[in-house]
């Protein structure tokens, strides 16, 4: 004597595929109340019952995070199935009745915060902060999830989530033939660099090798990209910009790391957080001793000054 669990997302109206059988053989469909997925299986309304003391041939749809969820025997819903949560979220937001400030955005108002979240999920792997890792994916993924829900309602062109998806599973199986078909074979990450770039140019069809290279970038970071597309075309480095202007010092400074296996843009924030923990340090041992952080003289600086 004991119910069939089966677990949903929260929100996202939709039933595990490992779930039919069960729900096929079933006797009586019960479900959480209010549970989205429930009317999807003709259930009906679940009166808080001990699963345990349920007929066998019952089935009892609860959403994940449900105190029952845990059960051993439960069946659980697929990886990835929070994610139909959040975007029912995310429609529920943008839908009339729903939040008068997400309703107003567009793509262009939006790219402050793309920018500021990849920023604040860059640090967060900087940092090593599991935490605010976890976080700060949640963060950028909702910036996905926003944009694609604002080109749902373009007039002319519209797609949403599920053609996002779409066009990013057709890309990684076709961009990875030696996983998903017969017969190629790749041995290295090295190799697969190599394929992988061959498959985005005929894919592409681009007539340049910077093409689809992002102009809008951080400035080393663009200088490494446009090092790193132009020594895979064959370009001589002696070509790269050579003049006296900072610009083309630092340009050139960026390539030989670039050139040499590293990062430039990563070293140069690595010495720059650096040097923004020094300034705090140096600040707040002013402040210890009653000076004004604000106020510090060149003496002051030196004498609290440990380098990072």
């Amino acid at each position: 004597m004991a119910a069939t669990i089966v677990v949903c997302p929260r929100r996202g109206a939709a039933l595990p595929a490992a779930a039919l059988p069960a729900l096929r053989s079933a006797t009586t469909v019960l479900a959480v109340p209010g549970l989205d997925a429930g009317p999807a299986a003709g259930a009906a309304e679940w009166d808080g019952t001990d699963p345990a003391t349920l007929p066998q041939d019952t089935v009892l749809l609860v959403p994940a995070g449900h105190p029952v969820a845990s059960t051993g025997t439960a069946v659980a819903p697929p990886a990835g199935h929070a994610v139909l949560d959040a975007v029912a979220v995310m429609d529920r937001l943008r839908s009339p009745g729903g939040c008068p400030w997400d309703a107003e955005q567009t793509h262009t108002s939006l790219l402050r915060y793309l920018v500021e979240e990849c920023y604040e999920l860059y640090q967060s792997i900087e940092d090593g902060d599991r935490a605010e890792l976890r976080e700060e994916l949640g963060d950028v993924l909702l910036q996905v999830l926003f944009h694609a829900r604002v080109a749902a309602e373009d007039p002319d062109l519209p797609f949403g989530i599920d053609e996002v998806a779409t066009g990013l599973v057709d890309k990684l199986v076709a961009r990875h033939p030696h996983v998903f078909a017969a017969g190629e074979q790749v041995a290295t990450a090295a190799d697969q660099d190599r394929r992988w770039d061959e498959l985005k140019r005929a894919e592409k069809q681009r007539d340049s090798s910077v093409d689809g290279v992002a102009t809008a970038q951080p400035a080393v970071a663009l200088a490494a990209k446009l090092v790193s597309r132009t020594a895979k075309a064959g370009l001589p480095a002696d070509l790269l910009p050579g003049g006296d202007d900072a610009g083309e010092r630092l340009f050139r400074l960026a390539a030989a790391i670039q050139l040499g296996g590293g990062d430039p843009e990563a070293r140069l924030r690595a010495v720059a957080r650096g040097f923004d923990a020094a300034v705090r340090s140096a600040e707040k041992a002013a402040a210890a001793d009653g000076k004004d952080p604000h106020a510090l003289t060149a003496a002051d600086w030196r004498r609290y000054w440990q380098a990072p």
